[in-house]
């Protein structure tokens, strides 16, 4: 309905002017939103919030510099309008993963072959100097833009400091208010229709527009008919809005319903005033909304920042596990690849982990990587340092080859045997050398020595017919051993016996080296088979005698101390034996002439070894049981 003027009786006239100065000073307490003085946020602005609460709705992400490039071309060439700071914030953080990465792996190499750390540059990127330039761009426009709209702003600022001041004068001129009206509403719609302004102005600017609104309502002398419609007006433009911010309690974008809520805001305070009988209603419904949205938005922040605490702890923890790794104390290859897995293993765990608060997560990523980076420099110092101590290795062997091949053909048969089985010690004091040379090293000391031993062999064949001698009388114990009839004899006569004829056996000298085995095998099985019927167990009755001696040292805890010390030396020792044998038994691994016979010698020494240093054990517990 048009404005009109119409002239109406004096007694009318001051009732309409009582009820509209009334109407607009409930306006002044009633329009004020909860979550006034407020100013819009700013448009080309974003959170990393809305960032994270959008990121499920983003498209794949690009995989490779190139294909990120591409994308930030295509930002860059769209109005800055439609640029937003998490989208280009987004680009430029996979594209810097990727560099970086890029960058510790070409450290990483620069390290391991054999450059100083601190010497690193990293080789010049094109890729990279086109973002950077893309990045400027973007940048730039995005400048343009923000001045352009604060610069819009204020403009908007001076045109509505017209305004108010045009409806305040009109509202001090009492006798033609009612003229005024339709002015006034214009004005109002102008109002309206301007942009926003400066966020700092904002608030005041709308207490000064609605006060110059409210009193020119006051002094306004219109008919009841005019004010009704306007009223009616009003309070369907705020059901609408209710309508609407009704529906955010539904949105699962927090941050996008919080801030359609501060644009409803603005709407509502554009809007004039409502009838008096509804005006706490339709503004309570309102206010309860938003107080709704409000609560959610806060919990949003307020579990994102617990998620952000969890994770930092979880980094803090990461950080502190691989700064406990003992770097220094790792001496072999193995040793380094264990640790190697660890830290990879590590760094795999830190890719999982969510981002931490911004104040802490670039620190604790700077702490992961330099222990990163100390442990890779350590490795790569180890392998340099390694691969000299295998050269080293390597001349110290070829050198004892050569001392060996010297004394090959020496006829100093007892003096150049006792040289030869030095320079088989000092070898195995030597550490390893490189894989491709450890074969051929090895066949070359190992020919040598074959060679000296074997010419020595032909050289002692005349202690064959002692060896003879000495098989017939060990082939005579057995069959003595075989003759006793224990069914004449007590139990104490026949272990006598047979202690004795191992006493003869035991003093009776070497045998033809391939009746070795056959003789000691006949030799044990017969043994054997007497121990069987005579109830012998060899290391059973030195275990009982062995308990007994115990028994009789009681609770001397002195006494007990010291045989536990000499049964852990005489252990070492045994360990120390059954190495050699183990190490000896690798050398016979190589194919040389007398190694198969010799092979079947170790393994009994062994094996006998193995038996002692399991009684020597059971002992010690014993002990152990004791103290």
């Amino acid at each position: 309905m048009e404005p009109r003027d119409i002239s109406m009786p004096s007694d009318a006239l001051d009732q309409t002017l009582n009820e509209g100065a009334a109407q607009a000073a409930d306006s002044t307490t009633n329009q004020t939103p909860v979550t006034e003085p407020e100013a819009a946020p700013a448009p080309a602005e974003s959170t990393p919030a809305e960032s994270e609460a959008s990121a499920a709705a983003k498209p794949q992400e690009p995989a490779t510099k190139e294909e990120i490039l591409a994308s930030l071309k295509v930002i860059s060439e769209k109005e800055p309008a439609e640029i937003t700071n998490e989208e280009v914030s987004r680009l430029k953080q996979q594209f810097y993963a990727i560099r970086n990465e890029e960058q510790r792996a070409e450290r990483e190499a620069f390290i391991e072959a054999g450059n100083a750390p601190e010497a690193f540059e990293p080789a010049a990127d094109e890729t990279e100097e086109a973002f950077k330039a893309l990045l400027a761009t973007v940048k730039e426009k995005k400048a343009e833009q923000r001045a352009a709209i604060e610069a819009e702003q204020q403009k908007n600022y001076e045109r509505k400091k017209e305004i108010i001041a045009q409806i305040i004068e009109m509202g001090s001129d009492v006798d033609n208010a009612n003229r005024f009206f339709q002015q006034v509403r214009d004005l109002q719609n102008d109002f309206k229709e301007i942009g926003e302004v400066p966020a700092p102005v904002a608030a005041d600017l709308w207490k000064s527009y609605q006060e110059a609104v409210e009193k020119f309502y006051d002094q306004l002398k219109i008919n009841k008919e005019l004010r009704d419609y306007d009223f009616k007006k009003n309070l369907s433009e705020k059901e609408l809005i209710v309508a609407e911010a009704e529906k955010l309690r539904a949105e699962e974008d927090v941050i996008a319903a919080f801030r359609r809520l501060q644009e409803l805001h603005e709407q509502w305070r554009a809007i004039g005033p409502v009838p008096k009988e509804v005006r706490e209603e339709i503004w309570g419904r309102f206010k309860d909304i938003s107080a709704d949205v409000n609560k959610r938005y806060q919990a949003f922040f307020e579990e994102r920042k617990a998620r952000e605490r969890e994770n930092e702890l979880a980094k803090e923890a990461l950080c502190e596990r691989i700064e406990a790794y003992e770097f220094d104390k790792l001496s072999t290859y193995a040793a380094w690849d264990e640790m190697t897995k660890l830290i990879i293993a590590a760094q795999e765990e830190w890719k999982k982990i969510g981002y931490a608060s911004r104040k802490s997560n670039n620190a604790l990523f700077a702490r992961f990587r330099e222990t990163c980076d100390k442990f890779f420099a350590a490795k790569a110092e180890f392998f340099r340092d390694m691969k000299d101590t295998l050269s080293r290795n390597l001349e110290k062997k070829i050198a004892l080859c050569e001392r060996a091949e010297a004394l090959k053909d020496s006829t100093e048969w007892r003096k150049t045997a006792d040289e030869l089985a030095a320079l088989q010690k000092e070898w195995k004091t030597i550490g390893a050398v490189a894989k491709k040379h450890s074969d051929q090293v090895w066949r070359r000391f190992l020919a040598a020595c074959d060679y000296f031993f074997e010419q020595k062999k032909k050289n002692n064949s005349g202690t064959r017919r002692t060896e003879r001698a000495n098989l017939e009388q060990k082939n005579e114990i057995i069959d003595k051993l075989k003759a006793l009839d224990l069914s004449a004899m007590n139990r104490e006569e026949a272990i006598k016996a047979v202690k004795d004829l191992q006493a003869e056996w035991q003093s009776v000298g070497h045998v033809p080296f391939s009746e070795k085995d056959r003789i000691y095998e006949a030799y044990r099985a017969v043994c054997n088979e007497l121990y069987q019927r005579l109830d012998i167990s060899q290391r059973g009755s030195r275990m009982a005698s062995f308990e007994n001696t115990i028994k009789e040292i009681g609770n001397d805890e002195n006494r007990l101390y010291r045989e536990r010390e000499r049964l852990m030396r005489a252990l070492e020792q045994r360990r120390n034996e059954l190495q050699t044998y183990e190490n000896n038994m690798g050398f016979l691994s190589a194919k040389s002439k007398n190694a198969g016979s010799m092979l079947r010698d170790m393994e009994r020494r062994v094996q006998r070894l193995k038996d002692d240093i399991a009684d020597l054990e059971k002992k010690i517990t014993v002990i152990d049981g004791k103290l």
